[in-house]
C-alpha cells in the first residue's frame, strides 16, 4: 500500500508527464494551442530553441514575478517548471507528423482531454501550484477577481505569442472553452486520492 505522500508524489509526476504529452499532441495537430503555449511557441521560434526549453525558461521567468506578490513555491511548483518542458520535448521526438484532417482533430481532442486530466492530477496532488497558476492566484489574492486576472494574463500572453509566431486557431478556442469544465471534474476526482476526508477543500481547488 502506497502511503499518502507517496500517492501525492506519484500523482504529481504522472500528471506532469501527461500534461507535457497533451501539449505535444496539440502542437502536432497544428490547429492552435492554449494561450500560454502560443507564447511558448513564439519564443521557441524566435530564439530557435526547442519548445520544451522555451517552456522551462518561461516558467522560471514567471517564478521571478512571484517575488513581489510574495508567493512561495512548493516542490510541485519546481517540478512543474522543469518536467512539463522535458515531457514536451520527449513527446515531440516520438509523435509522428500527421497531415490528414481526421488525425489532426483526433490529436486535438486527445490533447485537450488529457490536458484536463493532467491538470486534475497535478493540482489534486496538492504539492504546490504551477508557476502560471501561482501567478494568477497570487495577483488575485491582492484584491482582484480571479476571472479578470486569468483572462487578462491569457489575453496578454496569447497576443504576444501570436505576434512572435505562435499558432492560434480553432484548437485555441476549443481549449479555452473545454479546459475549465474538464478541470472542474478532474481536480476533485484526483484530489480525493490525497484528501479523502476534506471534500470542501477539493471544491475550493476546483473553483480556483
Amino acid at each position: 500500500m502506497i502511503d499518502q505522500p507517496g500517492r501525492r508524489g506519484a500523482l504529481l509526476l504522472v500528471g506532469l508527464a501527461v500534461y507535457g504529452w497533451s501539449l505535444a499532441l496539440l502542437v502536432v495537430a497544428d490547429l492552435g494551442v492554449s494561450p500560454w503555449d502560443v507564447f511558448h511557441q513564439g519564443v521557441s521560434r524566435r530564439l530557435d530553441i526547442p519548445l520544451g526549453l522555451a517552456l522551462i525558461a518561461t516558467s522560471f521567468a514567471v517564478l521571478l514575478a512571484w517575488i513581489p506578490i510574495r508567493e512561495r513555491p512548493g516542490v510541485g511548483t519546481i517540478a512543474n517548471a522543469v518536467l512539463v518542458g522535458v515531457a514536451v520535448d520527449v513527446a515531440l521526438r516520438v509523435l509522428p507528423d500527421i497531415d490528414a484532417w481526421a488525425s489532426r482533430f483526433a490529436f486535438l481532442a486527445a490533447g485537450v482531454v488529457l490536458n484536463g486530466v493532467a491538470t486534475g492530477m497535478y493540482i489534486g496532488a496538492g504539492l504546490g501550484p504551477g508557476p502560471r497558476d501561482g501567478l494568477m492566484t497570487g495577483i488575485a489574492r491582492r484584491g482582484h477577481s480571479i476571472r479578470v486576472v486569468r483572462t487578462s494574463i491569457e489575453i496578454g500572453v496569447l497576443s504576444v505569442g501570436w505576434v512572435l509566431g505562435g499558432t492560434v486557431g480553432i484548437g485555441t478556442v476549443i481549449y479555452a472553452l473545454a479546459i475549465g469544465p474538464l478541470a472542474h471534474v478532474f481536480i476533485p476526482l484526483f484530489g480525493r486520492l490525497t484528501s479523502p476526508r476534506d471534500p470542501a477543500s477539493l471544491r475550493g481547488r476546483a473553483r480556483s
